[in-house]
């Protein structure tokens, strides 16, 4: 008599199979992030998932933010968090609690949660071997900075050592000075200079919907052609503009595909990249 949970089991597997060859050797950048990031549960499948697609083959750049922890560091010294059109304005104070708390804390614990998972992990930061160059982005800002330059060595060198390189996104300027980046700015670009297979940003939403209110009305593919009009439409919107934007910069840069998904689901990065249904909105 056939075990029939067994048997479903074997079909999830053999219907991966196509999916698993499909992105064997190539790369996949995980902005990792929101929700995902908080919730203890949600964090330990992030790492088992990122772990087995690395067992299976592809080549994971897992780039992460931190944005409750700086929160949570810059109240204990009692400084108030304060953002500009969405981006968090950061002095000389904030910046140097920033590198602590991302390229420290948060970075390293992702790497453990690698091992504790089988995974082999490194822990970088924009910093290191001038992975990151900057430029300050807008003086309101303050050391918020604008990408020039992303050195992919010591990421490809990662890679092919067989390691996941778990990435934090604070960079430095040609002359030394240290700036905070966007975490999905910063996927976005190392996604492009890869030349990725796919970039995935997860958030804490299921995707773009037509519809702010009704998860039914979520739109699992868009063009990048049609991103001017959905902007008109006031469809792409707030939160999501910068987003939609970066997943079009990566995708004009030569990404497959780039891909925004809800991290509130267990295994959603699972369901995108091994299923045909995918999670969340498709740009390509």
């Amino acid at each position: 008599m056939i075990d029939v949970e067994n048997d479903m089991r074997a079909g999830i597997l053999s219907d991966a199979l196509p999916y698993i060859q499909k992105y064997t050797n190539k790369v996949i950048v995980v902005k990792y992030g929101g929700n995902a990031m908080t919730n203890e549960q949600l964090k330990q499948d992030v790492m088992s998932d990122i772990v087995l697609l690395s067992t299976v083959g592809m080549k994971i750049v897992l780039v992460h933010g931190g944005g409750p922890e700086i929160n949570a560091m810059l109240n204990k010294v009692g400084k108030e968090s304060k953002f500009v059109n969405g981006l968090r304005y950061t002095d000389e104070e904030t910046v140097n609690i920033v590198q602590m708390v991302l390229c420290g804390k948060v970075n390293k614990d992702l790497v453990e949660k690698l091992y504790q998972h089988k995974g082999k992990a490194i822990g970088l930061c924009g910093i290191d071997g001038h992975m990151i160059e900057a430029k300050q982005l807008n003086p309101d800002l303050g050391l918020v900075g604008e990408i020039t330059k992303i050195n992919t060595d010591i990421i490809n060198d990662t890679l092919n050592s067989g390691y996941i390189p778990v990435i934090s996104t604070v960079a430095s300027s040609e002359d030394g000075k240290v700036y905070n980046i966007n975490a999905d700015t910063a996927a976005a670009r190392i996604a492009a200079e890869m030349k990725a297979e796919s970039l995935i940003l997860m958030t804490d939403i299921v995707g773009l919907l037509r519809d702010k209110d009704d998860e039914s009305t979520l739109i699992p593919t868009v063009g990048v052609s049609e991103v001017p009009y959905l902007k008109k439409q006031n469809i792409i919107s707030g939160g999501m503009i910068p987003k939609i934007d970066c997943c079009v910069e990566a995708v004009r840069r030569g990404v497959k595909q780039a891909n925004i998904i809800d991290g509130r689901i267990p295994h959603s990065i699972l369901i995108e990249l091994l299923t045909n249904e995918g999670a969340g909105t498709m740009i390509v």
